[in-house]
């Protein structure tokens, strides 16, 4: 036991000093600056009404747009649901800048649908970045409203429907009840990941400047740490209020419901309707990945659109291959290392009691709260000088705290849930722990451990947020090409980029679907 609790105060240790020392670094930074001036400058007070009503905007549509989509693949009859059920989080496998660029090759200047169909209308500014930023939300706004839908209990339908009581009424004394407290945390978790973006409106948000836009131009092009904190502590404020929100409403929204699946009625022609809308969203999810893959294989865009692979010899002269490498090594770290981080703390948390345990966890669940452009800020700021700044060694760790919070979830969840009494029995029969946790908890959580590896290797490959304030030119991941490539004008190389990282992510996501199906794990 005093083995367990040493172990715990060394995580603990860890943790404070991996996030909670760079976020203080950053706030304390804030002493060096006019936050006055910054706060009340016409720019800043701008982008903060820009990012408000963007995220605002894109929020309510990317979860009325997701709430039919996964009513049809949760509930409905028709066909081909698990392929929609993929097709529908393909845009999670593809940095949020990727998105804004394919609408530019589809709706831009010289954007294919422009010059077929002659469209005036920029898509650049407040258009262009709800736009993109539905692409970039909808997969996230799908996977959690499937999730509520998927364990709602069907008892309290089946006793409404026997004493017929209509469908409106069931909705809105049965349905509206359990979804409320749910919904508010899915709208939480959809407005702050759109309001922390800057991938999406630094492609395509032309002069609609957004908060972490402005936080960008300040830390990269103009070297203004202390402005860039000051704009960094009110990137954390949706964040802070999502998280706190969820912390202390999660096991209350919960209970109570007794998981029984509700039985889906047969309805040809609703049915029908739900296959027509599911083929729509996903053709739409589907255009600027076809676009892609055509502009990665023509010889000048658009110009020239007959195929061609000069394109791609071009990109990896310009070190795609190399960068590749780099990202294919920090996901590979980032996936063990995070992965057996995530676990060992979830073990804690789940299985041994104490205020210890509960520390752990209330700091493990803190990232969620952290976006990644504000963790890059810390981490510059923090390790600024020491022998571990600008290495790859700072790269992995900033990505496993920056996406540490769902998987360690899952291993909290997944162990939470065996027997309670399992080392006690093992205790009894002088069996340590270690052998406990090897033989037993281990093997039972396999598959979580899987999805858990795939969740850190998918998102280290494409995120560009925290990386791009720590990242030299040597380790740099392929990522960041996209937005080298973009100032460039070199579209072509820009989207073989987006292609590989999406290959990369399909690789994996394959293997653990194999794993999974086959029964090896």
């Amino acid at each position: 036991m005093k083995g367990g609790i040493a172990v715990k105060l060394f995580l603990g240790a860890f943790l404070a000093f991996s996030l909670l020392c760079p976020l203080g670094a950053m706030l304390l930074n804030i002493a060096g600056s006019n936050a006055g001036r910054i706060v009340t400058s016409v720019q800043f007070r701008d982008a903060l009404f820009h990012s408000i009503c963007a995220a605002g905007t894109a929020t309510v549509i990317s979860i009325v747009l997701a709430w039919f989509f996964a009513l049809a693949v949760v509930r409905g009859n028709m066909r081909c649901r698990s392929i929609f059920a993929v097709l529908g989080t393909a845009p999670m496998l593809i940095p949020s800048i990727s998105h804004g660029m394919g609408l530019v090759l589809l709706f831009g200047a010289n954007g294919i649908i422009t010059r077929f169909f002659g469209f005036g209308k920029s898509i650049y500014g407040f258009g262009g970045i709800v736009s993109g930023s539905v692409l970039y939300a909808f997969p996230v706004a799908f996977l959690m409203l499937a999730d509520i839908l998927r364990y709602e209990d069907g008892s309290p339908y089946e006793a409404a429907t026997a004493l017929g009581i209509p469908r409106i009424n069931q909705f809105f004394s049965i349905t509206f009840p359990y979804l409320r407290r749910p919904l508010i945390s899915v709208v939480f978790a959809v407005f702050t990941l759109v309001f922390t973006d800057y991938g999406v409106p630094l492609m395509i948000g032309g002069r609609y400047t957004t908060l972490p836009v402005l936080m960008y131009q300040e830390v990269i092009n103009l070297l203004h740490f202390g402005e860039g904190s000051v704009i960094g502590s009110f990137l954390l404020v949706p964040a802070l209020i999502a998280f706190l929100f969820d912390l202390f409403t999660k096991e209350r929204g919960t209970q109570g419901f007794v998981v029984q699946e509700r039985a889906a009625v047969k309805r040809p022609v609703g049915d029908m309707a739900a296959f027509l809308y599911c083929a729509a969203v996903c053709a739409v999810i589907a255009l600027p990945l076809f676009m892609f893959a055509v502009l990665s294989f023509v010889n000048r865009y658009p110009d020239d659109l007959s195929f061609s692979v000069i394109n791609i010899a071009k990109t990896m002269k310009m070190g795609a291959g190399k960068y590749l490498g780099n990202s294919l090594l920090i996901a590979f770290f980032v996936s063990v290392l995070g992965t057996f981080l995530s676990w060992i703390i979830g073990y804690f948390t789940a299985r041994t009691p104490g205020r210890s345990s509960k520390f752990l966890h209330l700091v493990s669940i803190t990232s969620l709260a952290v976006p990644g452009l504000v963790l890059g800020l810390s981490y510059a700021l923090f390790f600024k000088g020491s022998f571990v700044y600008g290495t790859l060694a700072m790269l992995v760790l900033a990505n496993i705290i920056h996406f540490m919070a769902s998987p360690y979830l899952m291993a909290y969840n997944s162990l939470g849930k065996l027997n309670a009494n399992l080392e006690d029995v093992g205790l009894t029969l002088g069996i340590k722990r270690f052998f406990i946790i090897r033989d037993v908890l281990a093997p039972q959580t396999v598959l979580t451990i899987l999805e858990m590896a795939s969740y850190f290797f998918v998102n280290s490959m494409m995120t560009i947020s925290a990386v791009s304030f720590l990242s030299s030119v040597r380790n740099m991941p392929v990522s960041l090409l996209i937005t080298r490539f973009e100032n460039q004008l070199f579209l072509e190389g820009a989207a073989f980029v987006s292609i590989l990282i999406l290959g990369c992510n399909l690789v994996i996501k394959l293997l653990v679907y194999v794993v999974k199906r086959r029964g090896w794990a």
